[in-house]
């Protein structure tokens, strides 16, 4: 799996954690403030939210999904990883396959303890799963714009995924009067630039592209507006993930 779908940096070296001591308290950490995780599969079509159970010298126990459809294509994963936040320091792992147990009498899923971790200290901008996100970019050639759905967001920028190839994806390509729509919130008008593209192959075999883009130059009432939605959904997602357990 290509880091940068998940990292969404161009070097991950100096995040990397080879020390097994420092892994293994991370998950424990994550384990014990119940940190909701993003768990991303399916050769990174689908993700779901989920949480550290428990922690051992050679693997991790984490809670699985509720269908068994799901259940199914988790375990079929050759390549999974996981994203979360931790002191609101984004944490990233990874995993080639998941097998199912048993946990408390309860249904989990297992993985090998990861080897290494990212742990991106630098991070500016925390940012949140949305996938109910849309952002509408004019087109040169055609009057109407063109929506695309937005995979995550931030105070300083998002990520879009361009499933028919249609944006350039040069970085530092720039598209202005973007209507960033915000489900429950303002849609507010944005000025991107494309900082980095990786490209993802669905199910169908198409292949889709992943934008990484920065806001440039929003105005304090925009930043404002971004903000509070990615507060907002980051509150909502933990109050999910503590009301199931």
């Amino acid at each position: 799996m290509n880091l940068q779908m998940n990292i969404g940096v161009d070097d991950v070296g100096p995040y990397l954690i080879h020390s097994r001591r420092e892994i293994i308290a991370l998950l424990r950490r994550l384990e014990d403030k119940h940190e909701l995780v993003r768990m991303i599969f399916a050769d990174g079509e689908e993700a779901l939210a989920t949480a550290v159970l428990e922690v051992n010298e050679g693997s991790v126990i984490i809670d699985t999904a509720r269908e068994q459809a799901q259940i199914d294509r988790i375990l079929a994963s050759d390549s999974i990883s996981f994203d979360t936040a931790l002191d609101r320091i984004r944490i990233a792992f990874f995993a080639k396959q998941a097998t199912a147990c048993l946990h408390d009498g309860r249904p989990a899923l297992r993985i090998a303890l990861p080897k290494t971790m990212i742990r991106l200290q630098r991070r500016e901008h925390y940012r949140v799963l949305s996938p109910r996100c849309a952002i509408q970019i004019a087109q040169d050639a055609g009057p109407p714009p063109v929506s695309f759905a937005v995979q995550n967001v931030s105070a300083g920028g998002l990520a879009l995924i361009d499933d028919h190839q249609l944006l350039d994806a040069n970085p530092g390509a720039e598209y202005s009067h973007c209507e960033l729509q915000l489900p429950g919130a303002q849609n507010v008008i944005v000025h991107l630039c494309v900082m980095n593209c990786c490209e993802l192959t669905l199910y169908n075999g198409r292949v889709a592209r992943r934008l990484g883009c920065a806001f440039i130059n929003p105005n304090a009432a925009t930043l404002a507006l971004v903000q509070r939605y990615v507060s907002k959904v980051e509150r909502d997602q933990n109050a999910r993930l503590h009301g199931a357990g």
